[in-house]
């Protein structure tokens, strides 16, 4: 049965636009997930040893962070899953929270209205966002959680490199800056429009 305040054009309109912003979120990830590097080179003990001086730790740092940015980026995803799923009360927090994210600007086709007035996506967005902001940093020890997961991350990625010497590395500035780029062209292209039910 249809929703009452759609009509037929606006609920036929709405699968694509979830499915466009599915695809995006795949293309998205087999984009990173490709650009990483193989985790056996990133824990070669033969490329270890202690830097002479900060100098050197800070040119291996900036060298490492450059060329294993993308498995950087997993340890940190990695190690916040690991406390959430440690920690299963703040997990089903903000899954509560990306369920309530994803059904008021994805499920969701009509404006949400509250004693007769059309809330605007933009007000909804700020709502949504002060709501998630007070229900994680305030009234639960999910931001805590996060911060300590994140803490935890930084530690083990300047440690690594620090140590991991990156003379064997290779990485041309071209290749830096389209890997810099990649996702971001993939967050700013714009959507591909679905299928209309009577396209001509």
């Amino acid at each position: 049965m249809a929703d009452q305040g759609q009509s037929p054009a606006q609920q036929v309109q709405h699968q694509p636009s979830a499915d466009g912003l599915l695809n995006r979120v795949k293309t998205i990830a087999s984009g990173v997930l490709a650009e990483r590097k193989p985790w056996a080179e990133l824990a070669d003990r033969t490329a270890f040893s202690r830097p002479a001086n900060l100098a050197e730790a800070m040119s291996r740092f900036k060298k490492n962070t450059a060329y294993f940015r993308i498995n950087y980026f997993l340890v940190v995803v990695v190690t916040m899953v690991v406390c959430m799923v440690l920690n299963p009360a703040s997990l089903i927090v903000l899954g509560m929270l990306a369920a309530t994210w994803f059904y008021l600007f994805v499920a969701r086709q009509a404006p949400i209205t509250i004693g007769g007035r059309a809330f605007s996506p933009r007000e909804q967005l700020i709502a949504m966002g002060v709501v998630s902001v007070v229900v994680v940093f305030f009234l639960t020890s999910v931001g805590t959680i996060l911060f300590t997961a994140i803490g935890i991350s930084l530690a083990v990625i300047a440690t690594h490199g620090a140590m991991r010497v990156p003379d064997d590395l290779f990485l041309d500035d071209g290749e830096t800056a389209a890997a810099n780029n990649s996702v971001l062209n993939f967050l700013m292209q714009p959507a591909q429009p679905g299928p209309g039910p009577n396209n001509v």
